[in-house]
């Protein structure tokens, strides 16, 4: 296998990375757009990381205005193998309270205006996102969590809305009825775009409150999110640094299929691909696509 490359995605209050050894930042450009904002690329220990601001510096992008295409391309442009999401939810379940770290491993996609795919006229291909999050990579998160006796829940199902608004009430008791357990803005598409890309993926989803059903907790509101995420923010810098510091040297193989997630899934016949989507696919699709 490749050389392990971990990638960090730094949700709503964490826009940089403090601990990074031999800094770079470059600017990698994609033919799917502009990615959010620069990568920030160094090493903790012997592992190379590279670090994305999801909504930039500054937080200037919402989350239906983030080019998810653009960003997983050029994280695996910058040879990331395994990327890990860090994201400030809402929770339905009372247990699940803010400050606590949630492993999800399940999502529920309720976005609409976001391009979800790679693939397309020209070039159509179907994975399996069924199991959307590396077991292997949520294992060493857990085991990072542990050794900094981080509060922590392994397993879970996030549903993603649109935004950038809140939910209304009837939304929040709708899905906390259907059983979810989180609520976020900002993992679909990039979980399943990151499959698509051959990158394991996984979410560590900061709770930062009870969204709007909570009787006693009332209807969410910024300053009291932002609040917890400046609260959250060491224990996502903790949890990194100690992740990063006992990842394997090599990419391992993932039981659930992300490191070969192409292998079966390009249907459209060699003659009727088009030339111009497969040259944007160089990146993310280069490894099936080379002599075909």
């Amino acid at each position: 296998m490749s050389e392990a490359v971990l990638g960090i995605i730094g949700g709503s209050g964490i826009y940089d990375l403090p601990g990074l050894t031999d800094i770079r930042e470059e600017r990698i450009e994609s033919p799917w757009g502009e990615p959010s904002d620069a990568l920030r690329i160094g090493r903790i220990g012997a592992t190379r990381i590279v670090f994305l601001p999801r909504h930039g510096r500054g937080h200037a992008l919402s989350p239906s205005d983030i080019n998810y295409r653009a960003n997983i391309d050029v994280l695996k442009r910058a040879g990331v193998t395994d990327l890990v999401s860090l994201s400030a939810c809402g929770s339905y379940k009372a247990e699940l309270y803010p400050g606590l770290f949630v492993l999800v491993d399940q999502f529920v996609d309720r976005t609409s205006r976001r391009e979800s795919s790679f693939f397309g006229k020209g070039c159509v291909a179907h994975v399996s996102v069924a199991h959307p999050v590396g077991p292997n990579l949520q294992a060493r998160i857990a085991a990072a969590a542990e050794a900094e006796e981080l509060p922590f829940v392994r397993g879970g199902t996030l549903v993603t809305m649109e935004g950038p608004q809140f939910s209304t009430y009837a939304e929040s008791t709708t899905y906390r009825g259907l059983g979810y357990d989180l609520i976020g803005m900002t993992a679909m598409p990039e979980a399943k775009l990151a499959r698509e890309a051959e990158i394991t993926y996984a979410t560590v989803a900061m709770v930062t409150d009870y969204d709007c059903w909570h009787e006693l907790h009332g209807v969410v509101d910024v300053a009291s999110v932002v609040a917890v995420l400046h609260a959250n923010a060491d224990k996502a810098r903790r949890l990194v640094a100690r992740l990063a510091a006992d990842f394997p040297a090599e990419r391992e193989p993932c039981p659930a299929g992300s490191h070969n997630a192409l292998d079966h899934a390009l249907i459209t016949a060699p003659a009727f691909r088009d030339p111009a989507l497969l040259a944007k696919l160089d990146a993310v699709a280069g490894r099936v696509l080379k002599g075909a």
